[in-house]
């Protein structure tokens, strides 16, 4: 079933280029007010996060909050993350250029959450935290050598 309200905030917030506080309160009370109802709408929702560069913080609360309730009591059998289910989520989360952050921690904390998860997932899920853990690494040495590059002998105060 298509949440016509769910696409078309999809549509507005890509549109934008930015989701806002008010954005996920709008999204939390208007638009999924009983959460996530089907794999069409955590798609559209992992899909957004890809999107948009501009996120509220609260919306990976949200989102995760949402994809892991639906994943693992919504969809039956409940707290067993089936080999099938597992499938789709990491394709979903993963996309066409792998997981974001966000996907990250919804793998993650689907795997803490459920009773049983495929291995499938397991292994995604632990891949996706190595690569982010090394991208984060990755992006605080370059933040540490610019500082350090910005920093010249004499000046001060120089905090590299």
């Amino acid at each position: 079933m298509t949440n016509t309200a769910l696409e078309l905030f999809c549509t507005r917030i890509v549109d934008a280029g930015r989701l806002t506080q008010d954005d996920v309160r709008e999204l939390a009370r208007e638009i999924l007010p009983d959460g996530i109802m089907g794999r069409d709408e955590a798609d559209l929702l992992l899909a957004l996060d890809r999107a948009v560069a501009d996120i509220h913080e609260g919306f990976s609360a949200f989102v995760t909050a949402e994809v892991v309730n639906f994943a693992v009591y919504g969809e039956r059998p409940t707290g067993i993350i089936t080999r099938e289910m597992s499938a789709w989520l990491a394709a979903s989360i993963a996309g066409r250029k792998g997981p974001t952050a966000l996907g990250s921690r919804i793998a993650m904390e689907i795997v803490r959450e459920a009773e049983t998860s495929d291995e499938t997932l397991i292994a995604f899920a632990l891949k996706a935290k190595s690569a982010l853990a090394k991208s984060l690494a990755k992006s605080l040495t370059e933040n540490t050598a610019d500082k350090a590059a910005a920093c010249s002998p004499g000046r001060l105060p120089c905090a590299a």
